[in-house]
């Protein structure tokens, strides 16, 4: 029988993600590519491993069977990606790196640049994706590793498949038009309860974490504008139309005027970085991982304002399956 990586990997992912449209979305294909993965599988072992349960799709028992062996293949190509890479005695390959705007436009340039320095062979692909899809990417095999967000109001579930390491700690700041709060001092989130706010939905995981936030401090953000893109956020509190929560890497996206005020509560976001715990030990991701550290530790001893995340030595958030919002 012949079969290839990614037709595994779509069968694979199936009973992970529940239907083909969430498999397409997490491998970047199309639906219709994911259907082909299969149908080419089926093909090749003479077997129906999909059947049609009402509106949806499952394995059949020989698509189970299946499943658990493709499980176990693409663990052992895994082993063998890593052993090729040490085999060639320097940091080489392509890498593959799924990032959300803000990073992709402050960190992966520095990274870049200090991977191309001290590993010319080594070639970085980068992919910008939707902040909350990057721990799918990463488990669904798509990309090798990724920078993502983590909100401790509401953590990423912990996928076992999936290794975190916290790079910066951010604390939230309120993003005001100019002379909206009076006085410079800190302010309370009970303070903004007569005021508009621009958020991102409330079933992203940031738009969860800011309504979290303010649910407990006694207050429901009042959101008139739902809004996902950074810059667009900053532009509509420089013209006056609400407040937002920034931190200091939102607010270097877009020059903007506007007052930032500090808050009371302990609001913050972590960035991470996110590998399978299958490639944590290949040279090629080592190497960027590194790279990403070394730069928190840098900004950290430079005097700049995000606290670096993790001291040396310290180990991967292994996580469980447990924390979701």
């Amino acid at each position: 029988m012949e079969w290839t990586s990614a037709q595994l990997r779509s069968l694979v992912e199936l009973p992970r993600r529940g239907t083909i449209t969430a498999v397409a979305h997490a491998l970047g294909y199309t639906p219709g590519g994911v259907s082909q993965q299969i149908a080419a599988l089926e093909k090749a072992t003479g077997m129906r491993l999909l059947r049609k349960v009402g509106r949806r799709v499952e394995l059949t028992d020989a698509g189970v069977t299946l499943a658990a062996h493709a499980e176990r293949i693409l663990a052992t190509e895994a082993e063998a990606v890593e052993a090729l890479e040490r085999a060639r005695g320097e940091i080489a390959g392509v890498l593959q790196v799924g990032l959300f705007a803000t990073a992709a436009a402050e960190i992966l340039p520095l990274a870049l640049r200090r991977a191309r320095e001290r590993h010319p062979a080594l070639s970085v692909h980068s992919q910008d994706m939707d902040v909350d899809e990057v721990f799918d990417a990463v488990a669904a095999g798509a990309v090798d590793l990724a920078l993502g967000l983590d909100y401790p109001d509401v953590p990423i579930p912990r996928d076992p498949a999936l290794r975190l390491r916290r790079l910066y700690r951010e604390r939230f700041s309120l993003a005001v038009p100019t002379g909206t709060m009076p006085g410079s001092g800190p302010v309370a989130l009970a303070d903004t309860r007569d005021l508009g706010w621009i958020l991102p939905a409330a079933d992203s995981y940031y738009g969860r974490a800011v309504r979290t936030a303010c649910r407990r401090a006694g207050v429901e953000p009042d959101v008139r504008h739902v809004v996902t893109d950074t810059a667009a956020t900053l532009a509509l509190v420089e013209a006056g139309i609400g407040v937002s929560t920034v931190t200091d890497l939102m607010l270097r996206l877009r020059a903007s005027v506007f007052d930032v005020v500090p808050l009371r509560e302990e609001f913050e976001r972590h960035i991470v970085v996110v590998v399978r715990a299958s490639a944590e030990s290949r040279p090629t991701v080592t190497a960027l991982v590194d790279i990403l550290r070394e730069l928190a530790r840098d900004e950290q001893r430079g005097g700049g304002r995000r606290g670096a995340g993790e001291r040396p030595g310290e180990e991967w958030d292994l996580g469980g399956r447990g924390a979701s919002a």
